[in-house]
């Protein structure tokens, strides 16, 4: 049986359900996968020690990492290459070891749409709100535009970092994204709402907006999936709102991240059996 070091580097990742699908889908293409959580938090770290673990996992022989908060930006200038996806991203969430090189792909954003298709096929797009310009935001907008949104409006606390992903956005999608102050005024027409901030995880509890700017004509797709079911999306369904949580991305994007460690093509199926039990059993 071959044998496989893979791993998790990011902050408040304990309860990472990453080590469990990877290891079982690993086994059923007879492979002996290792995934190892390596979090700043339970290590008393920040996102600066990241040069040293990215060397670390030279050295080691891990085949390929994921990357979450808050390191998906930062981890490019420490790569030898990126995949087309991941450079228009701008943001990497799958590093894989080819040879002595590191390649920075992005699964998040093709997670995140085989989970929206599939959940709200149907849904409105002519106006889409994005809470979080970060790596997980950048990889959700540049999806939502590919789907056909009409016009993306940009939420970020750091303004600037907003308007810098409007404005690479507009190279590729002229026109269609644009940024607000606040998510009161962005939300005042909107169709649906993309949740890509931290906030709303274990580590990170809360809701991103004041609930009473919630109504039944928006849709709400969430990223978080640690806890499932987060503040916002009890809200939103007390408001009427149809939901989308965050295990679908999470399903997503390890299905593709799986092909890309190991070149087998992961169940889909049976990644998302396996990722409900564990999330029952929890």
């Amino acid at each position: 049986m071959s044998k496989l070091l893979l791993g998790l580097i990011g902050a408040g990742i304990q309860r990472s359900l990453a080590p469990a699908l990877h290891e079982e889908e690993g086994r059923h293409h007879g492979l002996r996968v290792h995934y190892q959580l390596i979090d700043l938090d339970a290590a008393g770290a920040g996102a600066s020690v990241l040069p040293e673990l990215i060397l670390a996992a030279r050295v080691m022989g891990f085949a390929g990492l994921n990357i979450t908060y808050p390191c998906k930006q930062s981890v490019i200038a420490l790569l030898d290459d990126l995949s087309d996806e991941a450079r228009t991203i701008g943001a990497v969430n799958t590093v894989v070891c080819n040879g002595q090189r590191l390649i920075g792909h992005n699964t998040d954003g093709s997670g995140w749409s085989w989970g929206f298709r599939r959940e709200l096929p149907d849904a409105d797009l002519s106006r889409v709100v994005l809470l979080g310009a970060g790596g997980a935001g950048s990889a959700c907008a540049d999806a939502v535009l590919r789907l056909g949104a009409r016009q993306l409006v940009i939420v970020d606390q750091d303004p600037a970092r907003a308007a810098a992903l409007s404005e690479r956005l507009h190279r590729h999608f002229p026109g269609r994204s644009s940024t607000a102050v606040d998510a009161e005024t962005a939300l005042r027409h909107a169709s649906g709402l993309i949740q890509a901030t931290p906030i709303g995880m274990a580590a990170c509890p809360g809701i991103p907006l004041a609930a009473h700017l919630l109504r039944p004509a928006l849709w709400i797709s969430e990223i978080v999936y640690v806890p499932l079911e987060t503040q916002l999306l009890k809200a939103a369904r007390r408001a009427g709102c149809r939901t989308v949580h965050g295990g679908h991305m999470n399903i997503g994007q390890a299905v593709r991240a799986f092909k890309l460690f190991t070149g087998c093509d992961a169940d889909a199926a049976r990644m998302e059996a396996h990722f409900r039990r564990l999330v029952s059993a929890a």
